[in-house]
């Protein structure tokens, strides 16, 4: 299939002159509209306007200008069948061998946060409805609707005496496809935020990949990562400055140690993550400070883990988390210092995001099943303490309050179920994932002690903790743990058929107790 007639409408001309010339130079017919047609005119290159070709003036604010019998006739009419042929010779329609479409910013409008009516207005019709006829006849038409296409195809072209190759029709097709799909999805999701439909009755995921990645979760396992539409600092937005290429694992972890730590804004704050679970998270007058603390929490799990940080990396803080086995460092920055210490590990990947997560702002979240999915909105509520139900005989003072906060937040981020010991800003005892309760309450008792033996404390951390549930205790047992382990106040959301009962539990121990009316299972 040799290239002799080409259409091109694009909205990103990156590019352009030199593609346009390449075709030009070889003798390619080149139509065109507006903006593209006026760009390929001021740089020299023979260039024909669609108008003149179908007889018939742009209208409508240039709505109406390729939607025409003969620049559809001349994309779709297969060469192939005599009756195509003839049809297209009896209409004069000359054949187009070469779509290049690039479509209008629809996403980059929606992103900057224009109005409805600017938004509508950059709705491209003429640009998918060209691609798609292209990729359905991608037998005689090669399509392209990205730029970075450009040079594979003017390689092609190069090398093969003006032709492109069937193996890259089809693929240049299959990626205009995926393209258009995207476009309607974006516009679709649009809609339904307009119209506040958070579920609306078909909703279409869209990602661009952005990386292949080694394996899954598993060396046996595929993987790739792809980015989504949605603005919000973190992996996707990273800048990675050092270190080797990230894994799936990684990628995974990164984001629940950002996510976490993002909850934390008053004070600079660590999280240490290990397979997606904090293992120690603190907040400090600084983030040496908050190392420290968080790393205390649990020494030995934080070997090989994942360190995020709330503020710009400094080199204090950079020095101390370079003394252990550290997989991935995420900041919103890192000042000059703090990145020539790191540049020393090769291997330890330093992630820069330019700005940190919004906890509270709205959003969607997906998780697989088989043959489909499940949709729910981003856990962002927060309990503050005015929200608070205090509902034993002692009500917690100003100090515990503090420190139940910071555990209720740090539990938000822990798998269920899960128990969270805090003391003077920082974890000090956490419990994981666990099918019972009360098993999350000693696991974390028991971390807890031996991080207090390895560091030679005389009694375990949790002495005059707090304690924090992501869910309701079911029976006083749970309870009953957290106060051997000497706790003084338990945050909880409240709501079993036993509350009473754990209630007199906590007053028998002492203990402050407050209710948040809030759940923060996570899974």
């Amino acid at each position: 299939m040799t290239v002799r007639r080409a259409l091109i409408s694009v909205s990103d001309k990156t590019g352009l002159e030199a593609f346009g010339r390449f075709l030009a130079d070889r003798g390619v017919e080149i139509l065109s509209t507006g903006g593209t047609f006026a760009a390929l005119r001021k740089a020299g290159i023979a260039v024909r306007e669609v108008s003149e070709a179908t007889g018939f003036p742009e209208i409508m604010d240039g709505r109406v200008k390729t939607l025409h019998p003969t620049v559809h006739g001349g994309i779709l009419g297969r060469r192939d069948l005599p009756a195509h042929r003839e049809a297209m010779e009896t209409h004069a329609i000359a054949p187009i061998d070469l779509v290049v479409v690039n479509l209008y910013p629809f996403e980059a409008t929606v992103a900057r946060g224009a109005d409805f009516a600017e938004t509508i207005e950059n709705i491209d019709i003429g640009g998918p409805a060209m691609i798609r006829s292209a990729a359905k006849n991608h037998a005689d038409v090669a399509v392209v609707v990205d730029v970075e296409d450009y040079e594979p195809v003017m390689a092609a072209m190069t090398a093969n005496d003006g032709a492109v190759p069937d193996t890259l029709r089809q693929a240049l097709a299959a990626k205009a496809y995926a393209r258009t799909a995207a476009y309607d999805a974006a516009i679709s999701t649009w809609f339904a935020k307009v119209l506040e439909v958070p579920f609306p009755e078909r909703m279409t995921l869209s990602g661009t990949r952005t990386e292949v990645l080694r394996y899954g979760e598993n060396p046996h396992q595929e993987a790739a990562f792809y980015r989504t539409a949605e603005m919000r600092p973190g992996v996707a937005s990273a800048r990675q400055l050092q270190g080797k290429a990230l894994s799936y694992n990684n990628l995974n972890d990164t984001d629940a140690a950002f996510e976490l730590v993002a909850e934390f804004d008053s004070r600079p704050a660590i999280a240490i993550i290990k397979h997606a679970n904090p293992c120690g998270v603190a907040q400090a007058e600084s983030l040496s400070a908050a190392w420290d603390a968080a790393l205390a929490c649990d020494p030995v799990s934080a070997f090989g883990g994942i360190v995020a940080l709330n503020r710009s990396l400094d080199a204090a803080t950079a020095e101390k988390i370079a003394t252990i086995f550290t997989e991935v460092i995420v900041a919103p920055d890192a000042d000059a210092a703090a990145q020539e210490i790191l540049a020393r590990k090769k291997n330890l990947r330093l992630l820069l995001t330019g700005g940190m997560p919004d906890p509270l702002a709205p959003g969607l979240t997906w998780k697989a099943l088989a043959g489909g999915f499940l949709v729910q909105s981003r856990d962002n509520g927060r309990i503050e303490a005015a929200g608070l139900q205090a509902v034993t005989k002692r009500a917690p003072t100003a100090a515990e309050i503090e420190d139940l906060l910071f555990a209720f937040r740090v539990a938000k981020h822990v798998k269920s179920n899960t128990i969270v010991y805090a003391k003077g800003g920082a974890t000090v005892g956490i419990g994981a994932g666990q099918m019972s309760r009360v098993d999350a309450a000693r696991i974390a008792q028991r971390k807890a002690a031996d991080a207090a033996a390895a560091a030679g404390l005389a009694a375990p951390m949790t002495q005059g903790s707090v304690a924090a549930s992501d869910a309701f205790f079911p029976f006083a047992d749970g309870l009953e743990v957290v106060a051997e382990a000497g706790v003084t106040a338990v945050i909880q959301p409240g709501g079993s058929v036993r509350d009473q009962e754990v209630i007199d539990a906590a007053d028998a121990a002492g203990i402050a107790m407050v209710f948040t009316g809030m759940r923060h299972f996570r899974h």
